[in-house]
């Protein structure tokens, strides 16, 4: 199952979601992956609102990022699908999570590197008209995210919320779960602090550092050096509080994926196996179709 949960925020968007859809798990991959181009114009439009101008400038470049992603990168995603599926048909260690975590991060900034050129020209053609868009869009991804979160409700209400965000994302990789492992998986995790209300507080922290970059989008090579620095460091900025919490959650959270795992019985790890076979499968038939069109 995945320790780490892909960022969704608006950049990220186009830089990430293909490494989202091999890596984290979309049980339509050949079809979201062949619509791709359909799927990135669709957020960026959804964000920042295009004109025609934008969106054909917008889809001649993805089609770019689309051709190196096809010849360099399922290659590579299929082997390191294969190591991770070779580490999880034994117990799963604290080393082999952070390597998984780490192996994400690296092909995370891989695409980040490839993209940014492109997306530093497309973000440089913003009008205050887009960047309103944004504004609004920014608003109601966050309203979302209390809602999902229940940010405004009682403990009871937040804590119901998060487990079943959390026994959702085991099911989809273990298969069902017994009514014995719900609560305990529940019981662990309540070991896990309570940050969401920070994660929110952090986005938005991320959201107007976002905002301030754009000002300096017609200045390109400046713009292009400030937004790499944006792109590879999430926590800079954090007040050191917030910092130190958010940490101590993550690493209690990878802790809490590693007792699950170590209650999963025999039939849910070859659940979890073939999961990650199907995907292994799924992109090899994608770069089979690449060296084909070749």
């Amino acid at each position: 199952m995945p320790l780490v949960k892909p960022p969704s925020r608006t950049l990220r968007a186009l830089c990430v979601a293909l490494l989202l859809l091999a890596v984290a798990g979309c049980s339509t991959l050949r079809l979201a992956y062949n619509q791709a181009d359909f799927l990135l114009a669709y957020v960026a439009n959804d964000y920042f609102d295009l004109d025609t101008r934008q969106r054909q400038e917008f889809s001649a470049r993805v089609d770019g990022l689309l051709k190196w992603h096809r010849q360099e990168a399922l290659p590579d995603y299929v082997r390191f699908l294969g190591e991770i599926k070779n580490r999880a048909e034994h117990r799963v260690t604290r080393e082999d999570a952070l390597w998984i975590i780490g192996g994400v991060r690296a092909r995370y900034r891989a695409i980040t590197v490839k993209g940014t050129p492109d997306a530093v020209d497309l973000l440089a053609t913003l009008t205050p008209e887009n960047i309103a868009a944004l504004e609004k869009q920014f608003a109601k991804v966050n309203q979302k995210f209390m809602r999902e979160y229940q940010l405004g409700g009682n403990r009871e209400q937040q804590r119901h919320a998060r487990t079943e965000r959390t026994l959702k994302r085991i099911r989809d990789w273990s298969g069902p779960l017994t009514k014995a492992q719900e609560e305990r998986i529940a019981e662990l995790y309540e070991r896990v602090p309570y940050t969401e209300a920070l994660r929110h507080q952090d986005r938005q922290r991320r959201q107007q550092e976002f905002l301030a970059l754009l000002k300096q989008r017609h200045n390109q090579a400046q713009f292009a050096r400030s937004l790499n620095a944006w792109l590879a460091d999430w926590e800079k900025g954090r007040p050191p509080e917030v910092a130190a919490a958010l940490k101590d959650s993550y690493e209690k959270r990878m802790m809490f994926y590693l007792e699950v795992e170590q209650l999963l019985t025999r039939e849910q790890r070859a659940h979890v196996l073939h999961r990650i076979q199907n995907y292994i499968d799924d992109l090899n038939a994608l770069a089979a179709r690449r060296v084909a069109s070749q």
